[in-house]
């Protein structure tokens, strides 16, 4: 066990706190952890057809690794709302799309060395277009890719966010051993 002694800095932004601690450790020895602090969030694998072959992913700039990501939709919970309410308010919002099946696959911590940020991935399918593209302050483009698209990115290092590769991978292993099925009617 560590023992927070003081916080030595913090920094308050819109979405989440970060802090510098002082901590004593369990032999003893004292040293600093940053810990932040983050709401949680819900991310989307959303399948357009009804055999789930086809993903819909968006593009959007990420300022902390300077570049373009290729991920599933995503997002932080607004406070008091539920992680299924907040994955169909993303998919909607990010997409133009709305699910009429939402099954929730996994709940992790996506950095638990220093965060208390907690992501619940959701299977989608049945989707209906509801309205034109989602964000655009957020999202450049929304693209439909093939499962096996997405795979490949995967293993070729195009696609290196964590909740795509997780949402992908459970997917298919729960799917795989029949502990997960999707109602396959399309919108």
């Amino acid at each position: 066990m560590e023992e927070r002694l003081r916080t030595l800095a913090s920094i308050h932004a819109n979405h989440f706190s970060a802090h510098l601690d002082a901590v004593r450790l369990r032999t003893g020895k004292i040293t600093e952890r940053i810990r932040m602090e983050h709401p949680e969030a819900a991310a989307v694998l959303a399948f357009v057809d009804s055999h789930c072959t086809q993903v819909l992913m968006v593009r959007q700039w990420r300022y902390a690794v300077g570049r373009e990501t290729l991920e599933i939709p995503a997002g932080k919970l607004d406070t008091g709302e539920s992680a299924e309410d907040g994955a169909r308010r993303e998919l909607l919002e990010e997409t133009g799309y709305r699910a009429s099946t939402l099954v929730p696959i996994f709940r992790y911590h996506p950095a638990i060395g220093y965060s208390d940020e907690v992501i619940v991935i959701f299977a989608a399918s049945g989707l209906s277009r509801e309205r034109a593209c989602g964000d655009e302050d957020e999202i450049s483009r929304v693209e439909i890719l093939s499962v096996d698209q997405v795979r490949r990115g995967i293993h070729e290092g195009t696609i290196t966010d964590g909740k795509t590769v997780i949402a992908l991978c459970l997917y298919e292993s729960l799917r795989a051993c029949g502990a997960l099925a999707l109602s396959h009617s399309a919108g």
